[in-house]
């Protein structure tokens, strides 16, 4: 049997009437199988006990530990009680079997409300899985710690480096569609003890095998590309919204995509693993909807990598569009040049036969408001204004009051080709566009074939169906975008062309 197979029967069975739960479970699931702990975050009477208790079952025989804190909790609750045998022979040691120092999964309900002594203490166990008991250094066999609260851990108390250590933060909401309440209420209560196959448990020595295959899981360009993104976009936010990442999160994120990768067959991370970081790299409940966002947002402005950096011939063809627009057409009405006076005017009989060129601007004109006009030198000549009335016509002043109405005549419109130009340009531009539209069918065509390729090997056990659409809606898009690009292309060696 694969592994995937393997992993995807033992999810079955462990979500049996387990209604809305399913995907909490899967992640929950993945996070055992690779060592990583996980903090669920709901009210009560959501199951996350029972969450923790179900995942223990896939393993075989597990050695399994559970309390519920509170502010009067001591260590000997959690740790083990203080040896009397021990201490008559003046050592300090606790009997740690049945306790969590000797326990190879755990269950810690409302951690945050435990004593500091004991958050303290489990600071070395749940990261580096060593605990000190007494002179001894014992080397914990925890594989994963699960914890679960109705609330995240309060700023300022020292809970920060405790908290950063849980990689999953899953949110555990009650049963929203109706059917599947329903179902809950008309059904007996779940059993914790779960009929998993005894060929399907993981056995202790498989499990240890595996967290070295996972290191085994490369990523690829395109995966460093959108984690690269994701990092920024998260650096960006505002100062009331900035979201901390340490990098010791961001590597234990990284070892779950791979480990996801791993369990679902695969040798390399895909686009559909990044999905995860969602229940990474939150910190609040405030800021989860930010990350979630910023998650799908790189996902979509990225896609696949085709290998060609497409944004950049984006920028040549918008400069390209701006080029040919100014050098092969005109970007405003030019008008014929008329001259106007033609007695229309009357000077004083002193300078009967004076005649002299003046220049009105026909566009970009304030309405109804009076202009001087431009004689040939450029200056302004004070004996002439002129005013639009807004649909095409001016009204001409002279210093003696007198006026005419003058409306110029289109010779080439706005958009038109200009005349006679220098077909050494236009080949040059062309030959550009050409260029450029190669590449965008190239890259379209890189695109059209690996997602034909990963379509099928996009769907993973531990992915949100939403989520998956997401991503095939998104690649979708981006070849959509490249072909819009093509066509555009088009448009452009057209313009070149007529």
């Amino acid at each position: 049997m694969k592994l995937n197979e393997r992993i995807e029967l033992i999810l079955q069975q462990l979500s049996e009437n387990m209604f809305e739960r399913e995907h909490i479970i899967a992640l929950s699931l993945l996070g055992a199988l690779s060592g990583t702990n996980t903090f669920l975050l709901g009210a009560p009477g959501t199951a996350k006990s029972l969450i923790s208790r179900k995942i223990a079952q896939a393993f075989e025989e597990p050695k399994y530990f559970e309390y519920l804190m509170n502010r009067f909790s001591t260590p000997e609750e959690v740790f083990g009680p203080v040896s009397i045998k021990a201490l008559k022979e003046d050592k300090y040691t606790r009997k740690i079997e049945n306790y969590l120092p000797n326990a190879d999964f755990a269950f810690l309900d409302e951690i945050w409300k435990s004593s500091p002594a004991i958050l303290n203490a489990l600071l070395t166990l749940v990261n580096e899985k060593i605990f000190k008991n007494g002179d001894e250094i014992v080397h914990a066999p925890l594989k994963a710690l699960v914890s679960a609260s109705n609330e995240v851990p309060p700023d300022n108390q020292g809970l920060e480096a405790l908290y950063d250590r849980f990689i999953l933060r899953l949110i555990v909401e009650p049963i929203k569609e109706k059917d599947n309440f329903l179902n809950l209420i008309s059904s007996k209560p779940t059993q914790v003890k779960s009929s998993i196959e005894s060929n399907l448990l993981v056995k202790q020595d498989e499990w240890k095998e595996w967290q070295d295959e996972i290191h085994q899981i490369t990523f690829n360009t395109e995966i460093n590309n959108v984690i690269l993104m994701i990092r920024k976009l998260l650096a960006d936010l505002p100062e009331d919204r900035k979201v901390y990442v340490s990098d010791r999160r961001w590597q234990r994120a990284a070892y779950l995509l791979k480990a996801a990768a791993f369990f679902n067959g695969r040798r390399e991370v895909l686009l559909s693993e990044i999905f995860l970081l969602k229940y990474c790299l939150w910190t609040k409940l405030e800021n989860f909807e930010d990350v979630s966002e910023i998650v799908e947002k790189s996902i979509f402005n990225l896609g696949i990598d085709s290998g060609i950096d497409t944004s950049f011939f984006v920028l040549e063809k918008q400069r390209l569009d701006q080029e040919i627009s100014t050098e092969l057409y005109y970007t405003e009405d030019i008008y014929e040049t008329e001259e106007i006076y033609d007695g229309k005017f009357y000077y004083p009989y002193y300078c009967e036969h004076r005649r002299k060129k003046l220049y009105i601007k026909v566009s970009g004109n304030p309405h109804n408001e009076f202009i001087y006009a431009i004689d040939s030198n450029g200056n302004k000549d004070r004996d002439f204004q002129y005013k639009t009335d807004g649909s095409g016509s001016y009204q001409i002043f002279n210093g003696y009051n007198r006026n005419i109405i003058f409306t110029p005549k289109v010779k080439y419109t706005r958009g038109s080709k200009k005349q006679n130009i220098n077909r050494r340009l236009i080949d040059a531009l062309l030959s550009e566009v050409e260029e450029i539209q190669k590449n965008f069918i190239e890259a379209t065509e890189q695109v059209k074939n690996k997602y034909q390729f990963l379509a099928n090997q996009f769907s993973s056990l531990f992915i949100a169906e939403k989520d998956l659409k997401f991503l095939l809606n998104s690649i979708e898009e981006q070849i959509n975008k490249l072909e819009v690009n093509i066509q555009d292309c088009g448009r452009l060696k057209d313009l070149c062309d007529n």
